[in-house]
């Protein structure tokens, strides 16, 4: 019997060769390095955030699990002040806090199948938009 790694070998991707694309919230645009694909379900959602200053979100629910890192900006999380080098870590499920951001910023997050919950992160119809729905028309549930 074959290993993963035997099986599976890394997959190298540069960032600099992906578009930005528009993500579900204001002033909010991803590079997706990895997501889950029909070929590969595996995949986590993986990638850069660019938030223009006065991007936003409000407080919402997933049942996946994921990691962040602040590599630029600063960001107003729930009530906490957040800068370069911060990580946080949202185990499933979970609730986002409320994040802003004036002076704009970047993040690297890995989104992944919670482990408690099975589910696993939705790409489809939240990187990849071609247009934003209004705060009112989102599941902000999931």
């Amino acid at each position: 019997m074959s290993s993963p790694a035997e099986d599976h070998g890394p997959v190298y991707r540069h960032v600099d060769e992906m578009e930005w694309e528009t993500l579900r919230f204001p002033g909010q645009h991803s590079k997706m390095v990895f997501h889950p694909r029909p070929g590969d379900p595996t995949q986590p959602n993986s990638g850069f955030v660019r938030y223009e200053p006065g991007a936003h979100h409000p407080r919402h629910r997933h049942d996946f699990a994921q990691v962040w890192y602040v590599l630029e900006g600063t960001f107003r999380i729930g009530e906490r002040s957040c800068g370069p080098g911060t990580v946080v870590y949202h185990a499933d499920p979970h609730y986002e806090e409320d994040l802003s951001t004036e002076t704009g910023g970047l993040m690297f997050f890995v989104q992944y199948v919670g482990p408690r919950t099975g589910k696993g992160p939705i790409y489809d119809g939240r990187f990849n938009m071609q247009e934003r729905k209004s705060l009112a028309e989102e599941n902000l549930k999931v």
